[in-house]
């Protein structure tokens, strides 16, 4: 059997699919296509989603789920299919993001941050009491390699290291200002809530300490101001709520606030 023949007024055959990029996700697109309904993206008919969608610069990540659409237009006979599935070239994908709060495999989120995200990390640490490692001199193979050993998220704004393939899960931290990047990840994930709990320097529990334990460690103004401290079972760092308590209580309760929010369901 063979194909028949093309005459001169024969459209080709397409060679692209279209993608439909949910408006949360166009973050990831070129500007110049972030208001487009439909995106037109070459295809051979043979490469799977998961290399059109980031080959479009969106991290795998930060999908929630890739539908094919009916050609026909009629919702019924849409589908959801793996990143792996081949579509056809001409059909229509639509992309949707991940679904908040997204769950995490084993319990509460362990997470893994990169360099450029130390005040995330330590605010983590802080405000939700979150097992949060960082390292300012870690290259991405190794972040993803201890990520994926002590499964971890990884959290970074840099989206080629979200598209390697050895990592086993990762988050995009929307914003640009610490505040806004921790309401994003307390928004993102299913995230229990332990204020002052945990050392900001090195990951570590705290636990009480008596004054009469740690008074040698202190200023001379420390001792005389306060009475009620806690020191980090790992490194023996010293905490108090110190000058900077009102602002670190309010992003305590800042956090409480998103927390409270996502549990009622508020958008």
């Amino acid at each position: 059997m063979t194909d028949r023949p093309q005459t001169p007024g024969d459209s080709p055959p397409p060679r692209e699919l279209l993608l439909r990029v949910s408006p949360g996700l166009r973050i990831f697109l070129p500007s110049r296509h972030r208001g487009a309904e439909l995106l037109p993206v070459p295809h051979d008919g043979t490469s799977s989603l998961v290399h059109v969608v980031q080959s479009a610069g969106i991290p795998l990540t930060e999908v929630g789920a890739l539908v094919l659409e009916d050609t026909a237009g009629n919702s019924g006979e849409e589908r959801r299919v793996e990143p792996s599935y081949r579509p056809e070239a001409g059909r229509t994908v639509r992309i949707e993001p991940v679904v908040r709060p997204q769950r995490v495999p084993d319990g509460p989120p362990r997470f893994l941050l990169d360099v450029h995200l130390g005040t995330l990390a330590r605010r983590l640490r802080l405000v939700a009491g979150a097992d949060t490692a960082y390292h300012n001199d870690m290259d991405d193979p190794a972040l993803v390699e201890q990520a994926n050993a002590e499964r971890r998220v990884l959290l970074t704004q840099d989206r080629g290291l979200l598209m390697r393939r050895q990592l086993w899960m990762g988050a995009y931290v929307r914003g640009s200002r610490p505040d806004d990047q921790l309401t994003d990840v307390l928004d993102r994930f299913d995230l229990p809530l332990a204020p002052w709990t945990r050392c900001t320097a090195c990951n570590g529990l705290l636990a009480d300490a008596p004054k009469t334990e740690v008074e040698h460690l202190l200023r001379p103004g420390t001792r005389r101001t306060y009475d009620t401290f806690a020191r980090c079972r790992d490194c023996g760092r010293v905490y108090w709520r110190g000058a900077h308590g009102d602002r670190l209580e309010a992003l305590v309760a800042e956090a409480a606030g998103t927390a409270g929010e996502r549990e009622a369901g508020t958008p």
